[in-house]
């Protein structure tokens, strides 16, 4: 009998977490690199990077190798976004590039699904700029910079306009900015193969419930609704949403009864499998509210999750769904929680990763 023996090559795959934090010094680090033990839900730190300033929010190229930051100097004239290789292979992460955000406060970086393209936006400006993204991950000057002015009906708070985050349509076709000063949620149409790819959409902006402040932005997997936290109002508002327009579903505060004001709603985002929503609750409560999510898209309340610390102002969810970190801001520390896949609900594993004025959370498989 003739015995033949084949080989059989194992890929493994290791889940990395990247955060963005408020160093204020560029001597000391302000990125740090950790691998997650998707078993355990423990944090291991694998690198960091310095020499670079408040790098408060991070996003990552469609393909994983590239991480960028918007570098919240909150100095006149001095925001910028920073580009780095990640090399999951030799675990650093290499600095690339920088340029100007056209602003001094940039909080939101997202890529578009082809790599070739960043938008950025900027809070104290009220402004979006837009970047062209080489190969290399080299990010090349700004092409567009949409400038917006009007505020809103709080005028310590909305004296004018604010983008607070910048957020791609399922299909990229639509760019959404929710404006924080403004009350709206605007939007702009993205074609990509432009030199100069916004230009102003169909329905230039959806308004929002007024002194609400609208923050950040989530599309459902199903692409059919839209979920905005809002930073001000503790709500978040449901919409319906095709071909670029939103239409009102319904509004779902997240905090619970005993709060009536002073709401700090920062950060919004939904399981991979559709049937479960996550808000957090900064101020008072700092917790994560947990909501089904209905056949309609319509919300129903599950629970809050302490996030153990004070401030959550972001937090991620891995591919898979299993696990979701959380950023304390003011406490400075990170917390894993596992995901119960049936009920929603959040549990704490691992222990307390200690990383200074932690802001910012980015998980993902290579």
């Amino acid at each position: 009998m003739t015995i033949i023996l084949t080989s059989v090559k194992l890929y493994s795959q290791n889940t990395y977490v990247f955060f963005g934090s408020f160093n204020w010094d560029k001597e000391t680090e302000g990125i740090y690199v950790y691998e997650l033990d998707t078993v355990r839900g423990k944090l291991s730190k694998v690198t960091s990077a310095k020499n670079i300033l408040n790098p408060s929010f991070l996003t990552l190229s469609p393909n994983g190798k590239y991480l960028f930051a918007c570098t919240e100097s909150k100095t006149k004239n001095a925001g910028s976004v920073s580009s780095f290789e990640f090399s999951p292979k030799d675990r650093t992460l290499t600095f690339i590039n920088i340029q100007k955000s056209g602003g001094e406060n940039p909080v939101y970086l997202t890529a578009h699904q082809n790599a070739k393209w960043l938008v950025n936006g900027n809070y104290i400006e009220g402004s979006v700029s837009v970047y062209p993204v080489s190969e290399d991950g080299m990010i090349q000057p700004a092409v567009q910079n949409f400038q917006f002015s009007e505020g809103s009906i709080n005028r310590d708070r909305q004296d004018r306009s604010h983008i607070h985050s910048t957020v791609f349509s399922p299909d990229f076709n639509y760019v959404f900015l929710p404006d924080l000063g403004a009350d709206k949620i605007r939007a702009y149409q993205f074609e990509k193969e432009n030199d100069k790819p916004l230009t102003t959409a169909e329905i230039p902006f959806t308004q929002a419930v007024l002194g609400s402040g609208p923050r950040h932005f989530t599309f459902h997997p199903n692409g059919k609704f839209a979920y905005c936290i809002e930073e001000m109002g503790g709500a978040v508002s449901v919409y319906s949403y095709e071909n670029g327009k939103l239409t009102p579903v319904q509004r779902m505060f997240t905090h619970s009864e005993k709060f009536k004001e002073d709401f700090e709603g920062s950060d919004v985002h939904i399981s991979p499998d559709g049937k479960f929503l996550y808000a957090s609750n900064r101020g008072h409560e700092n917790n994560i509210a947990i909501f089904s999510i209905q056949n309609d898209g319509k919300l129903k309340n599950v629970g809050y999750q302490p996030t153990k610390g004070k401030h959550p102002r972001t937090f991620a969810k891995d591919e898979s769904g299993k696990f979701l970190i959380v950023t304390n801001v003011v406490s400075s520390d990170v917390f894993v929680f596992k995901r119960n896949a049936e009920t929603g609900l959040l549990k704490k594993v691992g222990g307390r990763v200690k990383i200074r004025n932690v802001t910012s959370v980015q998980i993902r498989k290579y």
